[in-house]
């Protein structure tokens, strides 16, 4: 058990640290919505963010600032400064009062250094700071009144500072306790520091700020969240998951990878275990023992049998029927419980990926690219010998390569599907690199509405509400026609269920023998990669 003591921060404690890791786990959520990594960065310090993994949440400036205005605020609801500069007034009024009644004594009334201090005293003054300022360079008789006079100016700028912030916003401090002189200062000071924090946060002045400086004007979690905010980029690119690009920060390979981990995680939750597709292959290769999973014994099955498992049946068994338990242990048939084993077969798959606009909506593109990555990341660690490619379709088709895949977005305002040529760029990855199973796995949400006529790109909007685009329709369909001879499984996911999205894939499934699914987006994963395992692999029983 690990038990943690929380502190207020006194500005002696080491100062908090970023963990990368969690931090890349955060972005790829913004990512996933089709952000670039300066956008995300951005996001991320202006909105904060889940620290992934940890139950902690990093505020955002837009949070923090509204925690300053609060603090700021409950001084305006506490005070009010209308009596403020009373006692600085006061300390004036008796100096003066001693210097008349030290010139009245030694020159006289109408003496012409007291028609000069009267000139002095009651002349036009806006303020107490201009009242005192007349008399600076004036010799001061009294010599008690004198020295006094020397506090006051040593005291003049920040009297000058607390005036001019009583005119700026004086009006805002209503409450019901009066400031004193002091008091008020340290108000003065406080609020002047929050709005010069809150400032700084706003325009991404973070790299000089420390706990130390942060800690009488914010709440702990808050100055967390600051130190936190200021490492971000900083602990990211240390950790090696950022490094420059051409257009700004960019991904490094590293933390592609640690994405692809992380959503391969988030779809392998979601899995019950145990849980098989209908694919099988005919096509076996060597097999793969399983050591976490056994079965009981068949009649034909290779003997290699589970020990442990083995003699704990023996001993239940014994024990059941009252027998006595002890050594040589007598096993029987049904006792023997051998090792679960897959047999493989190497894949070549290419992931179709609908980017046209409508795949914006609902969480449909975020939850592709999420399964698209998983998938990557799956292939290359535990099947380093299965090809795996993912063509991204809207009007036109292209290849993502993996350093593209985290980034990439849906089209923004393009509302065609050209799923014709995305198969035929399929066809070709494929026939490039050949394998014995072969499949396309298509992610869309949408009929097809654009194609190539004699290499002329074709846009076709539906025939009316729930229509279909016919020509579009037909030339996909040729194009599946093609796909099939060639022996390449296409099965679909659809993450719409409208009737003209259906009654197309179950024609374009009658041709091609695969399969389709209607799923949602946070059941896509499961959906796709329970396929894609069981068309790869075949239980031995």
């Amino acid at each position: 058990m690990m038990l943690h003591r929380y502190s207020r921060w006194d500005g002696r404690q080491e100062e908090f640290s970023l963990d990368a890791r969690h931090a890349l786990d955060a972005m790829s959520d913004l990512l996933m919505e089709g952000l670039d990594v300066e956008e995300a960065l951005e996001w991320m310090r202006r909105y904060g963010f889940q620290m992934a993994g940890m139950d902690m949440r990093v505020m955002g400036v837009q949070e923090l600032i509204d925690e300053l205005r609060e603090r700021a605020r409950s001084l305006y609801d506490r005070y009010n400064l209308d009596s403020s500069t009373d006692e600085m007034r006061k300390q004036l009024d008796e100096i003066l009062d001693r210097e008349k009644g030290a010139l009245r004594e030694t020159h006289g009334f109408e003496s012409s250094r007291m028609n000069d201090f009267m000139d002095r005293r009651h002349g036009q003054a806006q303020s107490l700071s201009e009242r005192i300022e007349r008399f600076r360079g004036y010799e001061i008789q009294d010599a008690e009144a004198g020295e006094a006079f020397q506090e006051l100016l040593k005291e003049l700028d920040r009297l000058r500072a607390l005036e001019d912030f009583q005119r700026r916003q004086g009006r805002r401090f209503r409450g019901a306790e009066s400031a004193d002189y002091q008091t008020a200062q340290q108000i003065r000071e406080e609020i002047e520091s929050l709005e010069q924090l809150a400032r700084d946060l706003a325009q991404g002045n973070l790299q000089s700020l420390t706990p130390d400086q942060l800690k009488d004007l914010l709440s702990d979690d808050a100055i967390q969240s600051v130190i936190l905010l200021r490492d971000l980029e900083g602990e990211m690119r240390r950790a090696g998951f950022l490094r420059d690009g051409a257009a700004g920060p960019e991904l490094t390979p590293r933390a592609i990878r640690r994405i692809g981990a992380q959503a391969l995680a988030s779809v392998y939750g979601a899995l019950r275990k145990g849980r098989s597709g209908g694919h099988e292959t005919v096509h076996r290769g060597i097999a793969v023992p399983r050591p976490d999973e056994t079965r009981p014994f068949e009649f034909g099955d290779s003997f290699d049998l589970h020990i442990v498992r083995t003699l704990l049946n023996g001993i239940c068994r014994e024990a059941a029927a009252g027998g006595e338990l002890g050594t040589p242990i007598r096993l029987s048939v049904d006792d023997l419980e051998v090792h679960e084993s897959d047999f493989n077969t190497q894949v070549t798959t290419v992931l179709l990926l609908d980017m046209s606009w409508s795949m914006s909506w609902a969480g449909r593109f975020p939850a592709a690219k999420r399964v698209a990555l998983a998938l990557d990341h799956l292939i290359r660690s535990r099947y380093p010998r299965d090809d795996f490619f993912v063509v991204g379709f809207s009007t036109r088709a292209r290849e993502l390569g993996i350093k593209e895949l985290p980034l990439a977005t849906w089209d923004p305002g393009d509302p065609f599907t050209n799923l014709q040529e995305g198969l035929l760029l399929a066809e070709g990855l494929i026939h490039r690199h050949p394998s014995p199973s072969p499949q396309i796995l298509v992610v869309t949400d949408g009929q097809p509405t654009a194609y190539f006529d004699a290499r002329e790109l074709r846009v076709e909007w539906p025939m009316g509400f729930g229509g279909v685009s016919p020509h579009a329709v037909a030339e996909t369909l040729r194009t599946v026609h093609r796909v099939t001879r060639r022996g390449i499984t296409i099965n679909t996911f659809m993450l719409d269920d409208s009737p003209q999205l259906v009654g197309f894939v179950e024609r374009m499934t009658e041709i091609n023998k695969g399969r389709a699914f209607f799923t949602s987006p946070g059941r896509l994963g499961c959906f796709l990669m329970v396929d894609y395992l069981s068309h790869r692999r075949a239980w031995h029983r």
